[in-house]
């Protein structure tokens, strides 16, 4: 007889998923991703070198790749996939990925080349890139009326895995965000790389020796986060 192991189900995007759900999936990552880079650079403003592909924080130099950028005069996001003749093809790879997952799925945020939104939501949308194409952090420049959106890969951000970072930052994401807590707390848990359990009324991320546990109401909202082993405090 087989000992059949259950395959546990993958982190992804899937038909009919809406931005939110997207967003529930992938923004707790992507926030952790932001924390790692927020320790590397601290308040310091970034000088953007388009012509270059670089930003910079003081001596800090890291390539980037451009996402889009918000207009805040006319409240509006574009994505610079429309805009090769501005930026060129170099530099907006990862938008161009973005778009075709959005003409696959048929995700309005991913495929629209102009959204007409807030300065938040254009945060939602590079977070959810930012972790759906595996980039380490992502930063909006400030330049004449625009918030340019780039994608950050350097090995210069490094990774915090501490069981209190994981839970410090699920609980931040899920008071701060409009997500779906479940969902969330289960994909950031498996795109950690961690071991994840499901129990009715509440999940465990095992971290290790040490186990983080959400618990949840009927409707899905967080009641209580514990940590439990190693670095409990």
């Amino acid at each position: 007889m087989f000992n059949l192991k259950k395959i546990e189900k993958p982190v992804e995007i899937e038909e009919g998923d809406s931005f939110k759900a997207i967003l529930s999936k992938y923004g707790a990552l992507a926030l952790d991703k932001q924390e790692n880079l927020s320790e590397l650079i601290g308040e310091t403003v970034g000088d953007l070198d388009i012509e270059n592909s670089v930003i910079s924080f003081d001596d800090i130099k890291m390539p980037v790749q451009v996402l889009g950028f918000y207009s805040q005069d006319a409240d509006q996001w574009s994505w610079a996939w429309n805009c090769e003749e501005i930026f060129g093809n170099d530099l907006i790879e990862s938008a161009i990925e973005i778009k075709k997952i959005g003409d696959k799925f048929d995700i309005p945020e991913f495929n629209s080349q102009l959204i007409n939104t807030d300065y938040d939501h254009c945060h939602h949308i590079a977070m959810t890139a930012t972790a759906i194409l595996g980039f380490d952090g992502y930063y909006a420049a400030s330049e004449d009326g625009l918030d340019i959106f780039v994608v950050i890969k350097s090995d210069l951000i490094k990774e915090n895995n501490t069981v209190k970072k994981f839970r410090d930052t699920f609980y931040t994401f899920q008071k701060n965000f409009k997500i779906y807590p479940r969902i969330a707390f289960e994909s950031y848990t498996k795109l950690k790389g961690y071991g994840f359990k499901p129990h009715d009324d509440f999940y465990l991320a095992k971290i290790g020796e040490s186990r983080v546990m959400a618990g949840f109401t009927e409707r899905g909202n967080v009641t209580r986060i514990l940590m439990f082993g190693e670095d409990e405090q």
